[in-house]
């Protein structure tokens, strides 16, 4: 099978689809790897390092699109490039079309496009393998974003993350104990800040408070304990997920109003929208704004900043699933891997998740009855 993997076009999007390793797996069981100049460079992968793993470097990404069968990239499909798709083509990614641009969702469907959405891709028993991996990174990640906003010089309070003997840590409040929130917790905790989470599963808390020994303040995720942590908290982290679906608002504006002035909002679920009323998204050129006077952080590729690692840990998800498709074809590999279907958001052009069809106002259409088709 024929594989692209283009250069990624999004802002500051340093990640890369495939490892040269990766690309090196799928060229040993017969496949052809179509890899677009610099591609891999902000990962630390130069081009000869492709070529030595036996991948064909092309120069534009017209031609990593044209000649692919299978595209595999990171970010979603933008604007700009819709004219580069090829018409019945297969593009995995991560892809986020409950919030995507009109003209992308149109030239899925005019083009009889085949998406696989990664943070869709979910097993049986609910967890999600692939976006896990990019939601451990985020989480790790907040407490180095938060700490660098309390600084004086980046416009915050002043504070420091863990305090001192005799001067309190920041307060930090974290809604959402998926694998985001979790991961959150751990980092800052390790970091001396005072952590409450907030979710609306018992479960889930029952887990953090395990998982922790009591080291976080656990509560139940209602319009009231919100309010109330938001308005002691010194950094805000927004860490809910709906699998497809856009994120939940669960901070108007005006509770980020009664939040100290100069506090920090992590709106992790920015990628879906974000679960912050005032929530828009940013680069990591440009990644925060002052909104009611509170420092807002709202990058959507947030392991972008740590590319190298976020690249080696992507295609350890994603390769088994290339080199499946790769292998079986489409139809076949679906029916031996069922988080696999879930993945698939639009076949051959066809819409069939149900939470997309309810945020973009299109009907949704069974799966299972196309594959038959």
């Amino acid at each position: 099978m024929r594989i692209g993997v283009p250069l990624e076009g999004g802002s500051f999007e340093n990640r890369v689809g495939l490892t040269p390793a990766g690309v090196e797996t799928l060229v040993q069981r017969g496949h052809q790897v179509y890899v677009e100049t610099r591609a891999g460079l902000e990962s630390g992968f130069h081009d000869e390092d492709y070529q030595k793993a036996g991948a064909d470097l092309v120069f534009s990404a017209a031609e990593a699109w044209g000649r692919a069968e299978i595209v595999v990239r990171v970010g979603p499909i933008l604007p700009q490039e819709c004219d580069l798709i090829v018409a019945g083509q297969m593009v995995m990614g991560f892809q986020h079309f409950a919030v995507a641009p009109r003209k992308v969702i149109d030239t899925l469907v005019t083009k009889e496009v085949t998406a696989i959405a990664y943070e869709t891709i979910e097993r049986p028993e609910g967890s999600l393998p692939i976006l896990m991996t990019m939601s451990m990174i985020s989480g790790r990640i907040a407490a180095q974003v938060g700490a660098r906003y309390l600084e004086r010089p980046s416009g915050g309070k002043g504070i420091l993350l863990s305090g001192v003997p005799g001067v309190p840590g920041a307060e930090v409040g974290i809604l959402g104990a998926g694998v985001v929130g979790t991961n959150a917790v751990k980092s800052f905790l390790g970091l001396g800040a005072h952590v409450t989470i907030l979710d609306i599963s018992v479960d889930k808390l029952e887990k953090i408070d395990e998982l922790f020994g009591g080291g976080a303040t656990t509560m139940i995720s209602n319009e009231y304990n919100i309010r109330k942590v938001v308005s002691f908290v010194d950094v805000l982290v927004g860490a809910v997920l709906i699998p497809g679906a856009p994120a939940p608002r669960l901070v108007s504006r005006d509770m980020v109003r009664g939040m100290r002035p100069k506090s920090v909002i992590l709106d992790i679920a920015i990628d879906q929208g974000g679960c912050v009323e005032t929530s828009h998204p940013t680069t990591h050129g440009d990644p925060i704004y002052v909104e009611e006077g509170i420092i807002h952080y709202c990058v959507p590729n947030i392991p972008a900043k740590v590319p190298r690692t976020s690249t080696y840990a992507l295609t350890n998800s994603t390769l088994p699933l290339v080199q499946q498709i790769a292998r079986l074809g489409l139809k076949e590999a679906v029916k031996a891997n069922a988080a696999l279907a879930r993945g698939i958001n639009f076949f051959r052009g066809h819409l069939v998740r149900q939470e997309i069809g309810t945020a973009r106002n299109i009907q949704a259409e069974d799966l299972d009855s196309l594959l038959r088709g």
